[in-house]
């Protein structure tokens, strides 16, 4: 696969940028360095259901990215007509984190621990950014990719008011990394992710790892879609020499 050089020319028309320099790179968690959003559905679906909310699985893979209180208040709007209590969000956000580990253990996603190389071989921040506040998964950031993130280069959804979609958590990890937009890329999987990034400003790469279609991270604002994260991770290199070297005058 070769990278065109229009994928770098029209983000630098879209966002009036005169050169991208990538210094850091923002990265998703679920889906992107993890193989987690089937179980992620599942736990929901399960949740919903015992709520006695009508959910289908699928739906959950288009909430990815948002908070645990977002996509609680989703539910129930649609059942109640009104937001869940903060009670109500830490009872039942609590209760899809168990049936999350009670399922089987996911794996690092393929292709995932070779980005995260190649960024620290060319010395890029990395900043993990994600809507996900379970320690389940944290916690064991360290263990499957030892030295690719350190506390204060993280954005859960403990840290922002604002989940994805909204900019915010993109913009807080610019900030920890001390770039400006045109200084970060994003990898995402999902559309609101790749949204949220993209209205932050970041240059966003979204990798197809799960059922959603390809046009709809397009349409949320992603600059080159990559087949898999074995895939992204092959490209990387082209892809980051290309942003260097291209530039609007």
């Amino acid at each position: 696969m070769e990278i065109n050089d229009d994928v770098i020319l029209s983000f630098l028309k879209r966002r009036h940028y005169k050169q991208l320099q990538p210094l850091a790179a923002l990265i998703d968690m679920d889906g992107t360095l993890y193989d987690s959003m089937g179980n992620h559905a599942d736990a929901w679906h399960r949740l919903a259901t015992e709520l006695g909310i009508t959910a289908t699985r699928e739906e959950f893979f288009m909430y990815e990215g948002r908070t645990g209180a977002s996509t609680l208040n989703i539910l129930f709007n649609r059942a109640y007509g009104r937001d869940a209590t903060s009670e109500e969000i830490e009872q039942f956000y609590a209760r899809k984190a168990l049936y999350f580990t009670q399922m089987p253990s996911v794996k690092p996603m393929p292709g995932a621990m070779q980005m995260l190389d190649f960024f620290k071989e060319v010395n890029m921040r990395r900043v993990l950014v994600t809507g996900s506040g379970q320690r389940s998964l944290i916690d064991r950031l360290e263990r499957d990719f030892p030295g690719a993130f350190t506390l204060d280069m993280m954005v859960t959804s403990r840290d922002v008011k604002c989940g994805k979609p909204h900019p915010e958590p993109f913009i807080k990890a610019m900030e920890m990394a001390r770039v400006r937009p045109s200084q970060a890329i994003a990898i995402e999987n999902a559309p609101l992710g790749v949204k949220s990034a993209f209205d932050a400003g970041a240059f966003t790469v979204a990798v197809t790892t799960g059922p959603i279609p390809r046009e709809e991270l397009v349409k949320a604002g992603a600059a080159i879609v990559f087949d898999s994260m074995p895939q992204c991770a092959e490209m990387l290199p082209q892809l980051v020499f290309k942003m260097f070297s291209l530039s609007i005058s």
